[in-house]
């Protein structure tokens, strides 16, 4: 499933380059605008992020996003700042079809042991977001000391099925993704379901993920200001198996 990226950053649909918050380009000044071309292209799920809230660590566009929740029956996967089981209770019964875990991953896995065992892990994903191998936190801003590998091992002994895993060096950039990252992690947790975050720019590169068996992928700034377009998703979309929604609730 490929999933095109809202980032929400002072009410606006924005995209960064590699994470940095001073290096943004405006999308879009009313997110809904975007969300709903995306409906209408025919394609089926979003990845949301409130960029505000994962600097802050707290649920800062709430109000927006609720207003995109009313507004579309899109499936729409939502991370950012949510770091509390109230939080996380708090958009499902938005109707946010499943939510995104990643500073707590680290900082506080018991939550997320939690969240997976009250929430069930269909619901719950953990982004695991790093450069030079190293994972990151809070919005990109700190480091931590664990390897993608040794997170993702973590969060799969605590329940977890469903990771996003973003290598920040690419992200923005249009420089392709890190399919050997993503091919090794696959390879040493296949039981795992991994979704590419970062540099999926071209056709080729859909094309490439596909055939690695990595046909879960997030698409942001080539869709604004590279090669792809909404029409590209949908018909590289169509190829994938209508069986591969049903880990999504369709």
């Amino acid at each position: 499933m490929i999933f095109p990226a809202i980032d929400l950053l002072g009410g606006e649909s924005v995209r960064l380059y590699q994470g940095d918050y001073q290096k943004k380009m405006v999308v879009e000044t009313d997110p809904l605008i975007q969300l709903q071309a995306i409906e209408a292209a025919g394609l089926r799920q979003v990845h949301l992020v409130d960029l505000d809230g994962a600097k802050k660590g707290s649920s800062v566009n709430a109000d927006l996003i609720r207003r995109l929740r009313e507004n579309s029956d899109i499936f729409l996967e939502l991370g950012g700042g949510i770091r509390t089981l109230q939080q996380i209770d708090d958009y499902l019964q938005l109707g946010i079809n499943r939510v995104i875990l990643g500073s707590i991953a680290v900082t506080n896995p018991e939550l997320v042991q939690e969240a997976v065992t009250r929430f069930g892990p269909e619901k719950i994903v953990v982004g695991v977001d790093g450069q030079d191998g190293q994972v990151k936190t809070a919005g990109w801003t700190e480091a931590s000391q664990q390897s993608f590998a040794e997170v993702v091992s973590a969060m799969t002994a605590l329940g977890v099925t469903n990771f996003i895993v973003t290598d920040i060096s690419r992200d923005g950039t249009l420089s392709g993704p890190n399919v050997a990252l993503l091919k090794q992690l696959q390879q040493d947790f296949p039981a795992s379901r991994f979704v590419v975050s970062g540099g999926v720019s071209t056709l080729a590169d859909i094309a490439t993920l596909q055939e690695s068996g990595l046909v879960d992928m997030i698409v942001g700034r080539a869709l604004y200001d590279g090669d792809l377009t909404l029409a590209d998703l949908k018909e590289a979309e169509d190829g994938v198996s209508e069986t591969n929604y049903s880990s999504l609730g369709y």
